[in-house]
């Protein structure tokens, strides 16, 4: 799916953080049980930021303190630089309409409203024009897929359907930040699978800063840059995806992610190894071949002047070289060899691995060699419930 071109916006804040909270507490009175304890944490501009954790964790307390909808016990909280805290009741319910947006698990349609009034229902409260809300509503409906439904009610839409309009108000609205309260939980798997697809779209084209609580770890790892687990209240850990699955900071963050797909969360660049030896295409076949036979390996990846893989050399082409007295590496290559991007999932290397003397390698965005993955790396890759270190067997077995 392509996003359509969305209308002129305000110039983004110079701040380089979109949201600091430092020692954001809240206790409520009746109980003196502390929902969020001293909970700090940075989002970035343009960042997927989710929190997550099981009922009771505090995660959906957490993000209700950012616009106030939950007022802190204690704590610091700016947004774009700003001192949510001192914000007058007025000042508030701009940063509300203009620069933080709320979409909610069950949506908060208005029933008798329409699909476009409810999208452009914030513009409304503005007071925006009726010629700039109808280019933000039609914008908005495009993008999420819903212009011929324009004039439908909410209760004619699927969940689906409703969620989207949720997604079209929130981004009709302009705001910086999306503020998303496990939107997605009252779908059905294909629905949800849908709707993150279409969110993984709209932060790639629109680059919003987004703020998502879920108590789906899958979920959680699918779209977050970073992710906040929380328990009884506190952070227990912080960190993408990869760092999270490869080094859990404590039993209750393993116990959480033991049934995680890892094929599909731990990229190539996270188990990847440092190449045993490579050459390059000015040195000798006997120089080259001495150093593939000190590591008992068949073969070596040659590398041109910028990095970039120029072939591979066998020991046996090594050795005809040698024969030819050959005093470079040129014209005794093959190209018997595969790379995958440094981002591709464990899932999609698992074919690929194996099919010839040199291990898969792992390439950058400049096509330069950054790393290779060895078969029995890539296994004990995805069969390790912790770190995916590897052993000094699989680093002989890499050849490379």
């Amino acid at each position: 799916m392509t996003t359509q071109q969305a209308p002129p916006s305000p110039t983004p804040p110079a701040d380089p953080t979109a949201i600091r909270v430092t020692g954001l507490t809240k206790v409520y009175g009746g109980t003196q049980r502390a929902a969020a304890n001293n909970v700090s944490f940075d989002v970035r501009p343009g960042e997927f930021f989710v929190i997550m954790g099981l009922s009771g964790s505090g995660k959906s307390t957490v993000l209700r303190m950012l616009n106030r909808l939950v007022e802190p016990t204690s704590g610091q909280l700016s947004v774009n630089g700003r001192d949510v805290a001192s914000l007058r009741d007025e000042e508030l319910r701009t940063l509300r309409n203009r620069t933080v947006n709320m979409v909610f698990q069950h949506f908060a349609l208005f029933p008798h409203r329409t699909v476009r009034e409810n999208a452009g229902y914030a513009l409304h409260v503005r007071g925006t024009s009726p010629a700039e809300q109808a280019e933000r509503v039609d914008w908005a409906l495009r993008t999420v897929g819903l212009s011929d439904w324009d004039e439908a009610l909410p209760g004619e839409l699927s969940g689906g359907m409703r969620q989207r309009v949720g997604l079209a108000r929130a981004l009709a609205s302009d705001a910086d930040i999306l503020l998303m309260d496990e939107p997605f939980s009252a779908l059905d798997p294909l629905i949800r699978r849908e709707m993150q697809d279409l969110l993984l779209t709209l932060q790639r084209d629109l680059n919003r800063t987004v703020v998502f609580v879920t108590h789906d770890l899958n979920e959680a790892m699918r779209l977050g840059d970073r992710i906040m687990i929380m328990r009884d209240g506190q952070v227990v850990q912080l960190g993408t995806a990869q760092e999270i699955l490869s080094s859990p900071a404590d039993s209750y963050v393993s116990e959480f992610i033991a049934d995680v797909d890892r094929s599909r969360v731990i990229t190539a660049e996270t188990v990847m190894r440092e190449p045993l030896l490579t050459a390059r295409l000015t040195d000798s076949p006997q120089d080259v071949l001495r150093r593939v036979s000190n590591v008992e390996g068949l073969g070596v990846y040659v590398l041109d002047s910028r990095g970039q893989v120029a072939g591979v050399a066998h020991a046996e082409q090594l050795a005809a070289a040698i024969g030819r007295s050959r005093t470079t590496l040129e014209g005794c290559l093959s190209d018997e060899y595969l790379t995958v991007a440094a981002d591709a999932p464990l899932n999609d290397l698992c074919s690929l691995v194996g099919h010839h003397v040199v291990p898969l390698g792992v390439i950058d965005s400049e096509q330069r060699l950054i790393g290779v993955v060895p078969r029995a790396t890539l296994l004990e890759a995805l069969a390790a419930p912790g770190s995916p270190e590897g052993s000094d067997a699989d680093r002989k077995d890499s050849h490379a």
